[in-house]
């Protein structure tokens, strides 16, 4: 907890000075006025975070934190549970799809084992950090100890504060676990305060009773554990997610340290929204990257007033959609640094 609360502490608002500037560049670029759209808002956004009027984020990496659901055994999905330690397994080799997009920006991929059921290999390429071997089934009982919880968050942030420390200076989040989308629509209902079945989607694959008896599942583990609304380690703790805890901490360490993160899509979502219950300056520091096709995702987006920026129907998740928006905050970047004022072009012209 110690952790936990000094990272909370660390988080100061964006520079509103350095913003303030950013855009009057923005406005002075040689172009119409906003005809730049959401790139202008990026460089400025870049510019409050980082502190610079020309940010540099030539070093990103891409946190993929893994883990398992109890709750797969009330057969809410129709994938094998294994497909978790394949997966995991797979990100150090560059065989996934986060991977093959991370790619085109030389982003690192940063694969963390934070819950996986299995013991992975040590020199995997995988960190192992692993807090319990999966979540407890949240039909049955909490899915883990608030304990557990609070040192599935700071495994974010240890993880991401060390990636800053060798000089990281962009982020994404990403998961992988099989089922992850239960407790992601549990934590969104209790949030919202809301049925489940609004916010419950197809994930990777539905079980047999598909998305009403999912729904119904989450119904019975709210009802069962009652989590706190207003205590968002409560709610990860009685029916969240160790992947779930750990993109939440790293959201916290990127923003105590003025670093952007780009979020992937729902799960990451809901994530970045319990990071935002516990501090509500790091919205700030969030960049939402696509608009997954999971039905709570618009909802996890609205709730924490950010607008994703890329339209791809999606549903990976892994980080993919994250990966995908580097590319565009490079753009945002190069704009800033590239891009001539009207007086800066007259200036050269007449020399």
């Amino acid at each position: 907890m110690q952790l936990l609360q000094q990272t909370i502490d660390q988080i100061q608002a964006v520079d509103q000075d350095m913003m303030a500037k950013a855009q009057e560049r923005v406005d002075a670029l040689s172009k119409p006025p906003q005809s730049l759209g959401k790139l202008e808002a990026l460089a400025v956004q870049l510019a409050g975070i980082t502190g610079e009027l020309f940010p540099n984020i030539n070093q990103k990496a891409m946190i993929v934190m893994a883990g398992d659901h109890g709750v797969y055994d009330e057969g809410v999905t129709t994938n094998p549970q294994s497909v978790t330690v394949f997966q995991t397994l797979s990100f150090p080799k560059g065989l996934s799809g986060v991977c093959a997009i991370a790619k085109i920006t030389n982003a690192k991929i940063v694969p963390v084992d934070i819950g996986v059921k299995e013991d992975l290999p040590t020199n995997a390429g995988v960190i192992i950090k692993k807090v319990k071997y999966g979540t407890d089934n949240m039909a049955k009982g909490p899915a883990m100890t608030r304990e557990e919880a609070i040192q599935a968050i700071e495994v974010g942030i240890e993880v991401a504060t060390e990636e800053i420390k060798k000089g990281v200076n962009l982020l994404g989040t990403g998961e992988m676990g099989i089922g992850n989308t239960t407790p992601s629509a549990a934590i969104l209902s209790v949030i919202h305060h809301c049925d489940p079945l609004e916010v419950t989607g197809f994930g990777a694959g539905v079980g047999a009773g598909r998305i009403e008896y999912k729904a119904e599942v989450i119904r019975k583990a709210i009802a069962l554990n009652k989590p706190n609304p207003q205590d968002p380690i409560d709610i990860l703790a009685k029916v969240g997610g160790l992947e779930i805890a750990g993109m939440a901490g790293v959201v916290l360490a990127a923003a105590a340290n003025r670093v952007p993160v780009v979020v992937d899509g729902y799960i990451s979502t809901v994530a970045a929204l319990i990071s935002y219950k516990l501090e509500a300056k790091v919205k700030e520091y969030i960049i939402p990257s696509h608009a997954s096709e999971e039905p709570g995702a618009k909802i996890a987006a609205q709730l924490l007033d950010i607008e994703p920026m890329l339209q791809m129907n999606m549903r990976l998740g892994e980080g993919s959609g994250a990966a995908l928006a580097f590319p565009i905050l490079d753009a945002a970047c190069s704009m800033m640094k590239n891009m001539t004022t009207l007086e800066e072009a007259m200036l050269l012209l007449n020399n």
